[in-house]
């Protein structure tokens, strides 16, 4: 901000807690969310989050505050942080600030935008319902996606959250006409690079921006980054009129990064040591994301659950925003059912008749009330066998279980582990396999025969072989690769 006489507007550092700065100024109090820089070469940021009193701000740094000095000068920007925008930025990689972290030079043609904007009015929104697919026939199936809407991938360390957020890259980008953003919020850096190289590989990087706010770098810094993949994606959205893939993985390290900010900011803990702020601060991230007369931003968004409690203030907090919430379950990853996604506690608002139609609701809802019913009867099983349930409950169990050999698919990003082909399956043959499945025309197929196909037909082409070859053995491949959550 600069003075009636057109100098820059300078303060001095008061003190310094960790990433916390006091800051004071004598001519004019810069506004909340302003970028202070400071440093030998102004390379530590600071975001203004408090005014003190008349004289005195608080902010956060950005950056690690190593070489910081009280009384060092401290340069008031006259503006808050920004994010570049603009067509160049497509096949690039960014930290938080919008420098490349690729090792290319800087894009050149690039307008700069605030990372702090207002969501879409309600009445820019658009009010019609559309599905999404996704290429994954646990998915189509059973939690339809919505064009614009939040999905969550819920589940704890270890189950396919970050392995399934790639899988639907590789498809979507490569059958959907618009812009994929992945937004890493506290992930581990070697994710991202392995993520950067394979979307290269993948030929998908073109039509791409990946944004990375990594698990050393400072809170604020984590904070920010989804702010910043949300004013990308506002602009090709708006400005373009395209639609754009948002992919954040991991919502969770956004709430835990603003759970640090608030404890360095000194604000009393509320729930669980959560931020007592934490349910506005994710409903200004997630209300940006939505449907317009301009294009969609459809986001599918990881959520890791702490200890696999799914009472935890931060998943909560996140349930109420999304529109699809896909819960993965360790139980399933270590039968080898991948991808590991628990059908009785997975649910969309999309799922209505009026959206995807009478058959496919139907559907749906035999296909939940048989694996049900099966979950039900497993403590019968266990117990006394499968020898002493029904005939009509044999058949039941029957149905179910190759059911869930059928919903499990081989991911062309697990090839070079598991040694499997990807599939990508039409919503139609996914639906028309398990139409198939529980009108019985398969009970006489050994379950191994379902297990990691495409297309339901595949089945016949499995039978020649042995049984030992079919046996679903757990696929060490589709677990996530990382097997602990920091």
């Amino acid at each position: 901000m600069n003075n009636k006489t057109g100098s820059p507007n300078l303060g001095a550092v008061v003190s310094i807690r960790g990433s916390v700065v006091d800051v004071r100024f004598e001519a004019s109090l810069p506004p909340i969310y302003t970028l202070l820089r400071t440093g030998l070469n102004g390379e530590i940021a600071i975001e203004v989050l408090a005014q003190l009193d008349a004289h005195r701000v608080r902010g956060i740094a950005l950056t690690p505050t190593q070489g910081l000095a009280r009384g060092m000068r401290v340069t008031d920007t006259g503006g808050p942080l920004q994010a570049p925008v603009g067509s160049d930025i497509l096949g690039r990689m960014f930290d938080v600030f919008g420098t490349p972290i690729d090792h290319q030079p800087p894009p050149s043609a690039v307008e700069w935008r605030s990372v702090h904007c207002a969501p879409p009015a309600l009445l820019r929104r658009s009010t019609q319902s559309e599905i999404f697919e996704t290429g994954i026939k646990a998915i189509d199936v059973l939690v339809p996606l919505e064009r614009g809407g939040k999905a969550g991938l819920f589940g704890g360390a270890g189950v396919g959250k970050t392995v399934l957020l790639t899988e639907m890259i590789h498809n979507m980008v490569g059958h959907h006409d618009g812009v994929s953003i992945f937004c890493g919020i506290g992930e581990r850096c070697r994710e991202g690079e392995e993520l950067y190289r394979d979307m290269q590989q993948a030929g998908v990087l073109p039509g791409m921006v990946m944004l990375f706010g990594q698990m050393n770098e400072p809170p604020g810094s984590r904070f920010r980054v989804g702010h910043a993949a949300l004013t990308m994606a506002e602009y090709f959205r708006d400005d373009e009129h395209r639609d754009v893939l948002l992919l954040i993985d991991n919502i969770f390290r956004f709430i835990q990064a603003g759970s640090e900010v608030s404890g360095l900011m000194g604000q009393m803990p509320s729930r669980l040591g959560y931020q007592p702020t934490m349910s506005t601060e994710l409903a200004e991230l997630e209300e940006r994301i939505a449907n317009t007369d301009n294009g969609a931003i459809t986001s599918i968004q990881a959520v890791y659950v702490p200890a696999d409690d799914f009472t935890d203030p931060a998943a909560v907090h996140a349930f109420s925003h999304l529109s699809a919430s896909i819960v993965l379950s360790r139980k399933r990853a270590s039968e080898g059912l991948y991808p590991a996604i628990d059908p009785l506690q997975s649910s969309s608002k999309m799922a209505t008749p009026g959206i995807i139609g009478m058959r496919h609701y139907l559907l749906a809802q035999e296909i939940r009330r048989t694996l049900a019913q099966y979950a039900e009867l497993k403590d019968i099983i266990a117990m006394l066998g499968l020898e002493q349930l029904s005939p009509e409950d044999r058949s039941i169990v029957g149905r179910a279980r190759r059911l869930e050999h059928f919903l499990t698919q081989p991911f062309f990003t697990t090839e070079q582990f598991s040694g499997m082909a990807g599939k990508l399956v039409s919503l139609e043959d996914a639906l028309d396999g398990c139409e198939r499945i529980l009108r019985d025309e398969f009970k006489d197929y050994p379950e191994s025969a379902l297990y990691m196909i495409g297309c339901i037909d595949e089945a016949q082409t499995r039978l020649p072989q042995s049984a030992s070859t079919l046996a679903p053995v757990p696929v060490a491949s589709a677990v996530e690769v990382e097997p602990h959550e920091s």
